[in-house]
């Protein structure tokens, strides 16, 4: 390790540094990254991952959906933004405007995707009654072309007796 001030920024600590990370990179045989494209990317991940088969790989469950605060039961003493509010007030009628604001906005995304549902639901079950309709109805008439098949035979067979 060279102690020598070499001139540049730094001085010997540089040095030592630089040499120091050398003698660090001579000891590994680092593979050749190539392009870094999206799948070669992939193909790098699933290489470290297949290569400690023993390691566990930890699949993070998906995150649970908001849900807003409960509202408090009682706020005392919010004047808003009217006039006698001291300097802090306004603040705090904001941030529960705010909260309240959001509670009533996720309570109509969720009528909506109640609503939603029960009319797909409806849908389902009219498609349902009809295809059954349908399905009985051509049931019926193939049943009538059988027996209307077998009529003949039998009037046949009872000439020939």
């Amino acid at each position: 390790v060279s102690t020598q001030s070499t001139g540049r920024v730094g001085g010997k600590n540089y040095d030592l540094i630089r040499n120091t990370a050398k003698r660090y990179d001579e000891g590994k045989d680092k593979p050749v990254v190539g392009a870094n494209s999206t799948t070669d990317k992939h193909r790098r991940k699933v290489e470290k991952l297949m290569s400690r088969m023993d390691k566990p790989i930890n699949i993070p469950e998906r995150p649970k959906e908001w849900t807003p605060a409960q509202p408090r039961e009682f706020v005392r003493n919010v004047m808003g933004s009217s006039a006698g509010a001291g300097s802090g007030e306004f603040h705090v009628y904001r941030a529960i405007r705010k909260r309240t604001m959001q509670r009533e906005a996720w309570m109509d995304k969720q009528k909506k995707i109640s609503d939603e549902q029960a009319a797909f639901e409806e849908r389902v079950r009219e498609n349902k009654e009809k295809e059954e309709a349908r399905t009985a109805k051509k049931r019926a008439k193939r049943q009538r072309k059988k027996a209307n098949k077998k009529k003949p035979k039998l009037e046949e067979e009872e000439e020939e007796e």
